[in-house]
């Protein structure tokens, strides 16, 4: 079944990257010129998505004018003859059926997810969450999920091999087995496990499309890690009772609610930026032989 629906979970308080986040949404936070939110709204877009349903909490309505449209702002661009700003301003409010739902309680991903459920319907939903923008890649990374979703009619989660040390008490690891390039079945997987728990090094980092029986899973779900309903658990019980994919998605992921993965972003993306990179490249190179 075709993939058209996509969930962006942007409810979290953004406490790791505070004072940062305190009166502005952790997902406005800029990579270069755009905020991270619009790289996960583009990503969801370049892979098929049409309908997309951000999950928001009191104090986000940033994030949704940046996707409305701006009367006063347009009239400026247009009377002072920045077109091709005016279009990029213009077609934000395009890009998709963009809908909103306020999580109003911090409960975790899976309550936030579980919101979405009359959104989704009868349908398979992808998951980007706000946290984790990925570009790059040898094509979009939910579009690389998406296909898996098509070709094997199960749950599909993107993975990436994280550092043992870096995994434990912080991350999701998988009990994986090869199917093909990239591609794993996953059978088990367990929220920030301990050195004794570790299935593999391979985590979940930001990325999955599930199918509609994820919900009565979510309906039911008790709390998990830091008394709150982990979508990793929900996934966890599919997983062993129907089998999942694992994508092994070939964009690079950088994550927006840790204060190293902002910067690693913006120096990352501004070295491709063509108003940026020249310049931020000779700097870059002047600063190394100072340390």
């Amino acid at each position: 079944m075709k993939v058209t629906k996509a969930v962006i979970p942007a409810a979290g308080l953004g406490t790791r990257v505070l004072p940062a986040s305190k009166a502005m949404p952790k997902e406005m936070l800029p990579i270069v010129d755009k905020p991270a939110i619009q790289y996960i709204v583009e990503e969801a877009v370049a892979s098929g998505i049409t309908d997309i349903l951000i999950i928001t909490s009191r104090g986000k309505s940033a994030v949704e004018d940046h996707f409305d449209r701006s009367p006063e702002l347009e009239a400026r661009l247009e009377k002072s003859g920045k077109t091709q700003l005016l279009e990029e301003i213009r077609a934000l409010s395009s890009l998709a059926n963009i809908h909103y739902i306020r999580q109003t309680e911090a409960k975790g991903l899976g309550h936030a997810v579980y919101c979405a459920r009359a959104f989704a319907g009868n349908d398979p939903i992808a998951v980007l969450y706000g946290d984790d923008v990925v570009i790059g890649g040898q094509r979009p990374a939910t579009r690389e999920l998406c296909d898996a979703y098509e070709q094997y009619g199960k749950g599909v989660v993107g993975i990436k091999p994280v550092p043992l040390e870096e995994l434990i008490g912080r991350y999701s690891c998988l009990a994986v087995s090869p199917l093909e390039e990239r591609v794993f079945s996953v059978t088990d997987m367990i929220e920030k496990p301990t050195r004794e728990q570790v299935l593999s090094n391979y985590s979940i980092l930001g990325r999955c499309v599930l199918p509609p029986e994820i919900f009565p899973i979510l309906e039911t779900l008790p709390t998990g890690a830091g008394g709150e309903y982990q979508l990793t658990d929900a996934m966890k019980l599919l997983a062993r009772r129907d089998g999942m994919i694992g994508v092994e998605y070939t964009g690079t992921r950088y994550d927006m609610g840790n204060k190293l993965g902002i910067l690693q972003a913006a120096i990352e993306v501004g070295l491709q930026h063509p108003e940026t990179g020249a310049s931020l490249r000779r700097y870059l190179k002047e600063l190394a032989a100072t340390l």
